[in-house]
């Protein structure tokens, strides 16, 4: 069954506010905090994106399930809780609200935003070595726990119910708290997509594309196989 094509809307008003609120962020931060990274500065940008997420949940979780990402939408595709079709036209409506998000950001803020590339995340930090295998790890294994908590208290028929803004914002709240500092933290290809078609800069976009998708299909296929499914057949 098709959805209903106010959901691909949704997903797209969903995206926006996530990478306008989520890179206004990063780039008041550095100008607050200084270009350095604080305690405070990761403080800042994980509260931004956490309340982002969880808002948007809140807001667009009962029209579209409020994916926000294709990370997320991709599992749902592979579990088939959403078609291909379906799944196609959200991560198409994910990636046309972040790049017009971006491009809001750069209207507002050309100067201020040019500096941090409108907070695409720049690849693996100095903290990791600069290393592209432990900074893949680092976006696979911080998005399993995303798309784990999205199918435990989205999708799981016993899941308690109204908190899932709650929950889907506190972790994504939490992944920037330790992500930040190693990877810039993105979990989220459209995330990472529209800053960067807007600043130009795609250096390592590859991999903020392909770990985040391996880590929510690992994810989607353990919750839905081992838990998900189990709480259906009861139902």
């Amino acid at each position: 069954m098709m959805v209903n094509p106010r959901a691909y809307l949704a997903e797209a008003i969903a995206t926006y506010g996530l990478v306008f609120f989520g890179p206004l962020s990063v780039i008041l931060a550095i100008a607050s905090f200084g270009e350095e990274l604080t305690t405070q500065s990761v403080f800042f940008i994980s509260i931004g994106h956490g309340a982002a997420i969880g808002l948007m949940v809140y807001a667009f979780g009962h029209i579209s399930g409020a994916h926000i990402n294709p990370a997320v939408t991709i599992p749902m595709m592979i579990t088939r809780k959403i078609g291909i079709a379906d799944g196609i036209g959200y991560i198409i409506s994910q990636l046309i609200g972040a790049v017009a998000a971006a491009a809001t950001l750069k209207a507002i803020l050309p100067e201020l935003g040019a500096k941090v590339n409108f907070a695409t995340q720049g690849g693996p930090s100095d903290l990791i070595n600069n290393s592209i295998g432990s900074g893949f790890a680092v976006e696979a294994v911080l998005t399993f726990f995303l798309v784990t908590v999205i199918f435990m208290v989205a999708v799981h028929k016993k899941a308690t119910p109204g908190i899932q803004g709650l929950a889907i914002g506190g972790m994504i709240f939490l992944i920037h708290l330790v992500g930040v500092p190693l990877t810039g933290a993105s979990v989220n290809p459209a995330r990472t997509f529209g800053p960067a078609l807007i600043s130009g800069f795609w250096e390592f976009h590859w991999m903020y594309w392909a770990a985040p998708i391996l880590g929510g299909i690992i994810a989607g296929l353990i919750m839905n196989y081992v838990f998900v499914k189990k709480a259906e057949q009861e139902a």
